[in-house]
């Protein structure tokens, strides 16, 4: 959910009228009546809801007929995905839509409280593990019984962004013995802080804008995935969470090295909407390779969709909070906030890059 109650507090105190659909939230376990308590007016039906709009709230990108029912010179937010969705971006464009994408905002500190990736990421993190910990053929932690030592299953993590921290972590309190890649050497004091081995490769540092990893060549790929291999075979559960924002997501684990894998472990790829980072993944399937478990799981957050709400509308809320000057909500271009995630304005597409035409130019409207 885009809101939920405590949010619309938040959002009525701003000085916005929120609106939200009937039923909404049932799924995520939030009652109509808990928005209408906060002060939420529940409309009955899309139509009615997107009717004389000024802002638009979203998880994800609007589907077939709703960029149509956004009214003209409205602002939407959400993940919109813009790196793969031109015609979706074209519609609002021509519709003067006012989009925000989500996953665009820069990572500064002012920003970190409308982080959603961020706040979504440690969700799936901490779910992949408790995945894999449920589909292995053995336990977590080492276990000492009168029967002997049960050892530790080790589990090795390949990407140490948001998702691939809290995956080490939570991996960690449940007992494994845990290793961890990413491209990036400057996580591995936060790797290791978490009590998991850090795995270097003699490949250098691929570090890009934003603390983001860049995208690699296929050969520096083909090294990485031979240097890997043997990480990867001696792990009972492996988790992947590499991505490179706007792109297809790196190709780490091939067909060969699930082969080479124990019949019995597991892979969850955190990747698997944006192509996986394994060869074998299928997005939304959970198959049985050679004895091996891949787990391609579609957005991965919303099987815990409680806090998944919760932390995303927060994000949503922050940013149009610090939206709002003076009684009015305003897009100003100079700064780099709005100018890093607006995709859309006046009729013109902005991605990937705000034209200069627009700096110092504002919109506003009263919330």
């Amino acid at each position: 959910m885009a809101a939920v109650p405590d949010t619309v507090a938040k959002l009525a105190n701003a000085g916005f009228e929120v609106w939200v659909e009937q039923g909404a939230g049932a799924a995520a376990h939030f009652a109509d009546d808990a928005y209408r308590q906060q002060g939420a007016i529940l409309a009955n039906g899309v139509d009615r809801l997107y009717e004389g709009a000024d802002v638009v709230l979203k998880v994800q990108a609007p589907i077939d007929g709703e960029v149509e029912r956004i009214p003209e010179g409205a602002v939407l937010v959400g993940l919109l995905q813009p790196a793969r969705n031109a015609e979706l971006i074209d519609a609002l464009a021509a519709r003067k839509v006012t989009a925000l994408a989500l996953e665009l905002l820069p990572r500064i500190s002012r920003a970190q409280s409308m982080d959603a990736l961020s706040s979504q990421a440690s969700l799936g993190g901490y779910k992949a593990v408790v995945l894999g910990a449920a589909r292995l053929d053995k336990i977590m932690p080492m276990q000492m019984t009168a029967a002997g030592t049960i050892p530790p299953a080790r589990v090795f993590v390949l990407g140490a962004g948001v998702a691939g921290l809290q995956a080490i972590a939570t991996a960690r309190r449940l007992g494994a013995v845990v290793e961890a890649y990413d491209v990036r050497p400057a996580v591995k004091e936060e790797v290791q802080s978490l009590g998991a081995r850090f795995v270097e490769l003699p490949l250098g540092t691929a570090e890009g804008a934003g603390g983001y990893a860049r995208e690699q060549s296929e050969e520096h790929l083909r090294r990485q995935r031979e240097l890997l291999a043997e990480h990867v075979a001696s792990a009972d559960l492996v988790v992947t969470t590499a991505a490179v924002p706007g792109r297809k997501a790196p190709l780490l684990v091939i067909a060969d090295m699930v082969a080479g894998m124990r019949p019995g472990s597991v892979i969850v790829d955190l990747a698997a909407d944006s192509g996986g980072n394994c060869e074998l993944t299928e997005a939304g399937v959970e198959r049985d390779v050679g004895g091996v478990t891949i787990v391609g799981i579609r957005d991965l957050p919303r099987t815990v969709p409680v806090p998944a709400s919760q932390t995303y509308a927060r994000n949503l809320t922050n940013l149009l909070v610090y939206l709002v000057k003076d009684g009015e909500l305003t897009l100003d271009f100079d700064d780099e906030i709005v100018k890093g995630c607006c995709v859309t304005h006046g009729g013109e597409v902005l991605y990937p890059e705000p034209k200069a035409s627009l700096a110092a130019t504002s919109a506003g409207g009263q919330p």
